[in-house]
């Protein structure tokens, strides 16, 4: 749906009073292009005779980029999807002991549910920085700045997608799994900001 429409459509409604798309969905957005930007890159060096001995390794971070592009732009939508049980769950009345059970009830399923989008978006950029991690010494040298920017952009989502979780997670009654979550969330981000950090200091670098 989100995915369809132009790009000022798709900011217009970003910006707009709609609850989705939201945070998540646009965390997705960005991962997904910032793995473009790595397929650009794999695109720009594949057929080069000068790179030859990594046309293999070329082919299938190609592959590889295109799929994460393709399930990061899914993720946006999913984003939207998870969100409006839990936007429903908020409304739901809570003026006497069974609606207030239904309502907790409610609310940690879609708590849990809206956790499960965002931790895989953070996932998936993980994946997406590994290939730029790659092309930093195996891509075409005239566009090692747009592996750095690919980088930075699987960063901002990483980032963007984790305080997703921690929202959700901060509200759930049941706190062993909330701890449980974060912990998970924790460990992805922390790998992922030092992949990221790293193949910029490479990138910026070579451009310097």
């Amino acid at each position: 749906m989100f995915m369809e429409k132009s790009g000022n459509e798709f900011l217009n409604l970003l910006s707009s009073a709609a609850p989705v798309p939201g945070g998540g969905g646009a965390s997705a957005f960005v991962g997904a292009m910032g793995v473009a930007l790595a397929s650009m890159v794999a695109n720009l060096t594949s057929g080069k005779k000068k790179y030859a001995d990594v046309q293999a390794d070329i082919d299938r971070i190609i592959k590889k980029a295109d799929g994460l592009r393709n399930e990061l732009t899914s993720l946006v939508e999913k984003d939207a999807e998870v969100f409006e049980p839990l936007s429903r769950a908020y409304s739901l009345p809570k003026e006497n002991e069974a609606e207030r059970k239904i309502k907790d009830e409610t609310m940690e399923s879609a708590l849990k549910s809206a956790c499960e989008v965002p931790l895989e978006i953070m996932r998936k950029v993980v994946e997406a920085m590994d290939l730029h991690e790659e092309l930093a010494k195996k891509g075409t040298r005239i566009a090692v700045s747009d592996v750095g920017v690919g980088a930075a952009f699987c960063k901002s989502a990483l980032m963007g997608a984790s305080l997703n979780v921690f929202i959700n997670t901060k509200l759930m009654k049941n706190r062993q799994y909330a701890e449980e979550v974060n912990q998970k969330t924790e460990a992805i981000l922390s790998e992922g900001i030092a992949k990221a950090d790293n193949i910029y200091r490479q990138v910026e670098a070579a451009v310097r």
